[in-house]
C-alpha cells in the first residue's frame, strides 16, 4: 500500500487484512486524500486535518459513558456526594495511556487487537480474547437496551416499539456502506451527551466543593470501606472497559489513519477524554446536589429512578434532559460495543470487516453486528428477564477480565516485530505496569466480593497487602533479570530511526515471538486466575438468578 509520507523511499509492505482499510480518509468532518502528502503548515491547514481525523478517540470515550456508567456515577453521587470525584482525575492518565497505545497499534500495524493476540500469543489466547470479548460485549449491549427501555418509559413512549426502533437505528447507521455516514451519526450522538451539562447548571452544585473533591483524594466520612471500594472498582470498570481497546484499534484502521496523523489522533483522544470526564463529573455533581439531605438520597436503584428524582427536586426539564441523555448514551454505547465485537471476530476469522463496505460486501461482519443488537433488544423485551442481575454481572465480568486486556496491550506495545521504532518507552512501561498491578488487585477484590458478599474491610485490606507483596516480588524479579542481562547498564534504548515511514510487515513475515520463562509463568498464572474467577463469578450469578 502507499504510505502517506513526503519521503521518496518506498513504503514497506503493510499487514492490512481488508483492502477497504486502504484509501482516502473520509471522516465525518473532512477528507484527506491518499495522495495528499503536503505538510500541514498554518493554523487553518492543521485545523482542517484535525477535523478530518476526529472520530475514533471521541467515539470510544463518549461511548463508554453509556447506560452502565449512568448508573454507576449517579450511584456515587447520591450515596457519597462528590467525595469520589477524585477517581475521575486519577483515571485520566490511565485512559490516555491505554488508548494511546491501541491507536498506535492500529495506525502502525493495520491489524486488529484480537488478531495480534492470536498471532503473537497463540490460538488459546486468541480464542480466549475473542470469546470473552463476545460474551462480555453481548451482556453489555443488553445493558445498553436496558438503558433505552428505562429512558423511553420515563418519557412516556411505548417500550416495545421504542426499543425496536432504537435497535433499527443502531443497525441502519452502520449498514449503509458509508464510513462517513456512520461517523457523522456517531459524532451527532456524542454531541448529544453534552445534554448533561445543562442539568448541572439547573441544579447548580457548589463549584468550590466540586473543585476540591476533584483534585483532593478522600474517602466519604462514616462510609463502610468495603462498600466504597466496590463502588470505586465499578467506576474504574465502567470508565476503562475491555471493549474500548478492541474498538479503538479497529476503528483507527477502518478510518485509514496512518502514523503520519498520530498527533492529530492524540488530540482527538484528548477531546474525548475531556468530554467523558465532564459528563461523569456532571452526573456526580447534580445527583449529589439534588438528593443531599433528602429522604430519597441513596434510594434510587436505576437511571429511571434518578430521572424521576430529578423531576421531583429539580423540575421536569432536568428529568427529561437526563432521560434523553440516557437514551442517547445507550444508543451510541450499543453501536460502539457491537462494532468492537464484529471487528474482532472479522479480524480473527479473516472476514471482510469494514464500514466502507455495504452489507453485500461484508455479510458476516454485518450479520454479527446486527445479530448482537437484535438479540440484546429481544432479551430486554422478554417479560421477567433478570435485567438488574445482568447489569451487575456485566460490571463484575468487566472488572475480572480487564487486567488480561491490559497485560496483552502492554506486551504487544513492547513487541519490536509488531511496532518496531514505535514500541513503548521506559516511562510508559513503568506507568502501565503500575496500572496493570492496580487493576489485578481490584479484580481480585471484586471477584472475592461476589463470592463472599459479606467481605469485610479488613479482608479487602488483606487482599491489597497480598497483591502488593506479590507485585513487589515480581518487580524484584524483573529488575534482577534486567541487571543479569545487562539491560540496566545500557538502558536498552529504542532505535527510533525511520519511525515516520515504518509499518508492520505482513503477519506471515513476522519472526516467531520469543517468550521468556518468566513471561510464560506469568501468562499461565493469569490464564489460571481468569478461568477460575470467570467460572466462579458465573456460577454465583446463576445462583442469584435461581434465587439461591
Amino acid at each position: 500500500m502507499t504510505n502517506l509520507t513526503t519521503t521518496t523511499v518506498p513504503a514497506p509492505r503493510a499487514a492490512v487484512l481488508d483492502d477497504a482499510h486502504v484509501g482516502d480518509i473520509r471522516g465525518a468532518l473532512g477528507t484527506i486524500r491518499l495522495d495528499d502528502t503536503a505538510p500541514r503548515k498554518g493554523l487553518s491547514a492543521k485545523l482542517k486535518t484535525l477535523l478530518a481525523i476526529v472520530g475514533p478517540g471521541l467515539i470510544v470515550m463518549v461511548g463508554d459513558n453509556d447506560a452502565g456508567a449512568f448508573g454507576t456515577y449517579t450511584q456515587a453521587g447520591q450515596n457519597y456526594g462528590t467525595r469520589l470525584l477524585w477517581t475521575l482525575l486519577l483515571l485520566v492518565p490511565v485512559l490516555y495511556v491505554n488508548q494511546e497505545m491501541v491507536l498506535r497499534l492500529g495506525a502502525v500495524t493495520g491489524v486488529g487487537h484480537a488478531r495480534l493476540i492470536l498471532e503473537r500469543f497463540g490460538k488459546f489466547w486468541g480464542a480466549f480474547s475473542v470469546i470473552d470479548l463476545f460474551l462480555l460485549n453481548a451482556l453489555t449491549i443488553v445493558t445498553e437496551f436496558i438503558g433505552v427501555s428505562l429512558a423511553v418509559t420515563y418519557l412516556g413512549l411505548p417500550k416495545t416499539a421504542s426499543v425496536l426502533v432504537a435497535a433499527a437505528v443502531v443497525i441502519a447507521a452502520a449498514s449503509t456502506g458509508s464510513f462517513r455516514r456512520f461517523e457523522r451519526t456517531a459524532i451527532f450522538l456524542c454531541i448529544g451527551s453534552l445534554l448533561l451539562v445543562p442539568i448541572y447548571f439547573l441544579v447548580h452544585p457548589a463549584t468550590s466543593q466540586m473543585a476540591h473533591d476533584f483534585t483532593v483524594p478522600g474517602m466519604p466520612h462514616g462510609a463502610k470501606l468495603s462498600d466504597v471500594m466496590l463502588l470505586i472498582i465499578a467506576i474504574v470498570g465502567t470508565t476503562v472497559a475491555p471493549w474500548q481497546l478492541f474498538f479503538q484499534q479497529s476503528y483507527v484502521i477502518d478510518k485509514r489513519i496512518t502514523p503520519r496523523f498520530m498527533r492529530y489522533e492524540k488530540a482527538d483522544l484528548w477531546i474525548g477524554i475531556v468530554i467523558v470526564v465532564i459528563g461523569a463529573a456532571a452526573m456526580m455533581g447534580f445527583t449529589a446536589a439534588t438528593f443531599a439531605g433528602t429522604k430519597s438520597a441513596g434510594s434510587f436503584t436505576d437511571a429511571a429512578g434518578i430521572a424521576h428524582g430529578l423531576q421531583t427536586h429539580a423540575g421536569k426539564v432536568a428529568g427529561v434532559l437526563f432521560a434523553v441523555a440516557l437514551l442517547d448514551a445507550s444508543i451510541i454505547g450499543a453501536s460502539a460495543v457491537s462494532l468492537s465485537t464484529a471487528y474482532a471476530v472479522g479480524d480473527v476469522l479473516g472476514m471482510k470487516h469494514s464500514l466502507h463496505r455495504g452489507v453485500k460486501g461484508a455479510k458476516g461482519f454485518y450479520a454479527i453486528f446486527a445479530g448482537l443488537v437484535l438479540t440484546a433488544a429481544t432479551i430486554v423485551l422478554i417479560p421477567g428477564s433478570p435485567l438488574g442481575l445482568l447489569t451487575e454481572g456485566v460490571q463484575t465480568l468487566a472488572g475480572v477480565l480487564l487486567p488480561s486486556a491490559s497485560v496483552f496491550l502492554l506486551l504487544l506495545c513492547n513487541d519490536h516485530a509488531v511496532l518496531g521504532p514505535w514500541v513503548n518507552g521506559r516511562w510508559t512501561n513503568a506507568f502501565t505496569s503500575v496500572v496493570v498491578a492496580v487493576l489485578v488487585t481490584l479484580s481480585v477484590i471484586l471477584t472475592a466480593s461476589v463470592l463472599f458478599p459479606g467481605l469485610t474491610s479488613a479482608a479487602i485490606l488483606d487482599i491489597m497487602a497480598v497483591c502488593g507483596t506479590a507485585g513487589l516480588l515480581a518487580l524484584g524479579y524483573a529488575e534482577a533479570r534486567r541487571y543479569r542481562k545487562g539491560w540496566a547498564r545500557t538502558g536498552r534504548p529504542v532505535d527510533r530511526t525511520g519511525k515516520d515511514n515504518w509499518r508492520m510487515p505482513p503477519l506471515s513475515e513476522l519472526p516467531a515471538p520469543r517468550i521468556s520463562t518468566g513471561r510464560k509463568i506469568g501468562l499461565t498464572a493469569l490464564r489460571t486466575y481468569l478461568l477460575i474467577a470467570m467460572v466462579l463469578v458465573i456460577i454465583r450469578i446463576v445462583q442469584l438468578a435461581l434465587g439461591h
